[in-house]
């Protein structure tokens, strides 16, 4: 059993984890939500498991780099990071009505790599530009990003369904954390988020520099990274100075994650660039 095969495997686990995560709302079982965790356990621990075999299988063919070079393999870790970040808020805030958001955003992630036509999941040599140890530094920073700002998409979304209905006449709201408590972490993920944006986006610089002698060369994907910047700069000002909380963030916290989607998928499919190997 190959990575790839692994990989599959674990998208459909990542499938059953979301559906027990969703049931757990409508049901209120603590049973359930329990094996939701463990199943999502499992996923993470296949998923880890199939990054791992990929970076080997690319040794043992002869390639030997990092499995963070295309589509596949980022949205593969992609998936991975948002589980991550999910699982160490379960553990923290011992609440698991978030899982159904997140479950279903990582299954997506790796659902999409794993049974796209259009996705190629083989091992392939890396092309010049991406020769360099910059690699794994600069992936790696941008998609924990990419991940904490997922989680504060879906926290938005709950916190906004929450804001709808303050009574709770919903029968799945009274899952879901308080809205003091949604609020701090819509803010505690775009702060961890935008971080590591930042440190994605100088690695990315500093790897421009030495890959096409230039650290800024308005690139689409350079470009839409510094929009994506600017906008959670905005939220983030607009917090600590003018207080902003509730419904404004979690509005720009999605309006944020689409800009955190369209430099991803956007720049690779419709703009063309230096960026676009990642196709």
């Amino acid at each position: 059993m190959n990575s790839s095969h692994i990989l599959s495997i674990v998208t459909f686990v990542y499938c059953a984890s979301s559906l027990l995560y969703i049931t757990t709302w409508i049901y209120k079982k603590p049973l359930i939500g329990m094996l939701a965790t463990l199943v999502t356990y499992a996923g993470f621990l296949g998923n880890t498991v199939g990054i791992l075999l990929r970076w080997t299988e690319s040794y043992q063919q002869g390639v030997g780099h990092a499995p963070l070079s295309n589509m596949y393999e980022s949205l593969v870790f992609f998936a991975w990071s948002i589980i991550l970040a999910y699982l160490l808020i379960e553990y923290k805030y011992k609440n698991k009505s978030i899982g159904g958001i997140a479950a279903p955003l990582a299954f997506l992630a790796i659902a999409y790599a794993s049974l796209s036509p259009n996705i190629n999941d083989r091992i392939e040599p890396l092309i010049p530009a991406l020769k360099s140890n910059w690699l794994i530094a600069h992936v790696v920073t941008c998609f924990l990003g990419y991940a904490a700002f997922a989680i504060s998409f879906g926290i938005g979304i709950m916190y906004l369904i929450k804001a709808i209905d303050p009574e709770e006449k919903m029968p799945f709201l009274n899952q879901f954390p308080s809205i003091r408590i949604l609020d701090r972490l819509i803010y505690q993920n775009i702060m961890f988020g935008f971080l590591f944006l930042t440190m994605g986006i100088i690695t990315g610089a500093v790897w421009a520099n030495s890959a096409w002698g230039t650290y800024w060369s308005w690139d689409p994907k350079e470009t839409w990274s510094l929009i994506t910047w600017f906008i959670y700069a905005t939220m983030i000002h607009s917090r600590m100075v003018r207080g902003w909380r509730g419904k404004r963030i979690a509005i720009l916290s999605i309006i944020g994650f689409a800009a955190v989607m369209f430099t991803y998928f956007g720049v690779n499919y419709v703009l063309s660039g230096l960026h676009s190997y990642a196709q």
